[in-house]
């Protein structure tokens, strides 16, 4: 798993309990999920399908550096299905993972279309052509 994107938990990202609030992480990774099948998929519309079972196993406080990391699980045809981990950079420890989060591809119309991918592309790779 790639780790590409860190966020540095503020006294805002916090709970009551004054731990990193669920909310707010779950956000950061709804958010780099879709800047990166935005750019899998070269395509701005693109929305969250579907989120599966989330396990929260830690939790991070305020200055700890969390980061985000983002695994291909499938390309489908009109979607593309990616795992996550968030991790404190800080204690080592996981915080959550997300097995499947299914992100599918939209036409002008905004429904579903095939996006014509079958594997990662990394930008650089692009570039060459």
């Amino acid at each position: 798993m790639r780790f590409h994107t860190r966020k540095w938990v503020k006294p805002e990202d916090l709970n009551p309990n004054e731990t990193l609030f669920g909310g707010r992480l779950l956000a950061w990774i709804d958010e780099e999920v879709a800047l990166y099948t935005l750019i899998q998929l070269e395509n701005k519309r693109i929305v969250t399908k579907f989120m599966s079972e989330i396990n929260f196993m830690s939790s991070a406080k305020q200055g700890d550096i969390v980061e985000l990391g983002i695994e291909v699980v499938r390309f489908g045809k009109s979607s593309l299905t990616l795992k996550c981990e968030a991790r404190n950079k800080m204690t080592r420890e996981t915080i959550l993972t997300v097995d499947n989060i299914i992100m599918v591809n939209l036409d002008e119309n905004g429904k579903p279309a095939p996006h014509g991918k079958t594997q990662i592309e990394f930008v650089k790779d692009r570039l060459a052509d």
